[in-house]
């Protein structure tokens, strides 16, 4: 079965209504392609920007399930085991067992949270953009833990140590690829 982008978007929309959902798929899915790119994945980039736009699909309507309903809705639409896998492995420590082994599935673990984190940190300045926002200014956030406080510091930096990357690495490499997509996805309605 050839499943595609706009296959993808339509079963995210199936599920998901909120808008700020949605946005965040929007988010995840583009920071994934950066990193497919800059992680040297260029064959595989349609691949992590569709994890990451799946990742979060069963939250809105189950957030209880998280991680495991996707995989229920997933395999009854008989997509691939490695999508169904990987989308399902953020949830690691959290909702199931399924450890993030591939690159692809520690990227997404880290960043999942921290995109959450700097959008937050973003929306508080005054240009409301990621476009000149700076590590320290995340950095002096990340540690305000009742700032974003549903954004799990802890597995931001348990994502960072996966990577075997600094947190201050993975922070600027994740506001870069926020970079990318902002403005095509702040005007989506």
């Amino acid at each position: 079965m050839d499943f595609t982008r706009d296959d993808a978007w339509n079963l995210l929309k199936e599920y998901n209504k909120d808008p700020f959902h949605l946005k965040h798929a929007l988010t995840v899915e583009g920071v994934m392609r950066y990193f497919a790119q800059d992680l040297g994945y260029e064959n595989e980039v349609d691949f992590w920007g569709m994890v990451g736009l799946l990742h979060d699909l069963d939250f809105e309507q189950y957030p209880q399930a998280h991680c495991l309903k996707s995989q229920e809705i997933m395999k009854a639409k008989g997509l691939d085991e490695a999508l169904i896998r990987a989308t399902a492995s953020h949830g690691y420590g959290i909702t199931v067992d399924i450890k993030p082994e591939h690159e692809m599935e520690k990227v997404l673990f880290a960043i999942d949270e921290l995109t959450g984190l700097i959008g937050a940190v973003a929306l508080m300045r005054p240009s409301k953009s990621v476009q000149d926002l700076e590590l320290k200014s995340v950095k002096k956030k990340f540690k305000t833990m009742s700032f974003a406080a549903g954004c799990s510091r802890d597995i931001i930096q348990q994502g960072a140590e996966m990577l075997g990357w600094s947190l201050d690495d993975l922070i600027t490499k994740t506001i870069l690829a926020m970079r990318v997509d902002e403005e095509k996805i702040a005007q989506m309605n």
